[in-house]
């Protein structure tokens, strides 16, 4: 019997009303947005009026896409994230640089990465990561609702360098439990699985997908 209890993140958000209603269903993270081509996407300015509706104890993830480290910088000094999430093609020392911990997000099933023996040999660069987080690849960069074979997992799992896993990619209230019980990860994200439009976020939804996981984690 495995009693650790599998965090949540909910990303994307971008209304207090919003933030509300994931920390009153017992989230442990919230993601904002900084990439311009995201329907999602927050000034630094917007984010800092956010961040004032988010408690202590829930932790603020900044999520960037091949930024411009002023960009980083700004959301470091405005908004000041417990984490930043690099999310496009970022190299250990572009994530270092900020001096700042941080989560790698990888595109399971991008070209490269289609391979567990792949994905586990690409990850291994990150070992200063807080936490690996597995996302689908698509044309854009999170966010697009699809999931990836899990099984690319596989070798990620088994490293004994691996860092805590996140699991993220086409999650929903439906499918997030059988997801947990199979993957087992430290935690899942979820974005537009919780959204009744890009940006949008189900009161609902997020209540649903919480007892969902916690209900995965009753079982494990």
């Amino acid at each position: 019997m495995n009693s650790m209890r599998t965090r949540i993140k909910i990303c994307g958000l971008t209304r207090e009303e919003d933030i509300d209603a994931a920390v009153s269903a017992g989230v442990d993270a919230i993601g904002f947005v900084f990439y311009p081509k995201s329907k999602r996407c927050l000034t630094p300015t917007r984010a800092a009026q956010l961040r004032r509706a988010v408690p202590a104890f829930v932790d603020v993830v900044a999520l960037f896409v091949n930024p411009d480290p002023a960009d980083v910088q700004a959301v470091l000094d405005q908004v000041g994230p417990e984490l930043l999430q690099f999310h496009g093609d970022e190299t250990p020392q572009d994530c270092a640089r900020y001096h700042h911990r941080y989560l790698r997000a990888f595109r399971a099933g991008a070209p490269g990465l289609d391979t567990a023996e792949d994905l586990a040999s690409y990850c291994r660069a990150y070992g200063e990561a807080a936490g690996w987080l597995f996302d689908s690849y698509s044309a854009g960069y999170g966010g697009s609702g699809h999931g990836f074979d899990h099984a690319l997992l596989a070798d990620v799992k088994g490293d004994p360098v691996s860092r805590p896993l996140i699991l993220s990619g086409g999650l929903n209230p439906d499918n997030v439990a059988a997801a947990v019980q199979s993957v087992r990860p430290w935690a899942v994200d979820v974005s537009s699985g919780v959204e009744v439009e890009q940006g949008i976020k189900s009161s609902d939804r997020i209540s649903f997908f919480v007892a969902a996981v916690h209900a995965a984690d009753a079982k494990k």
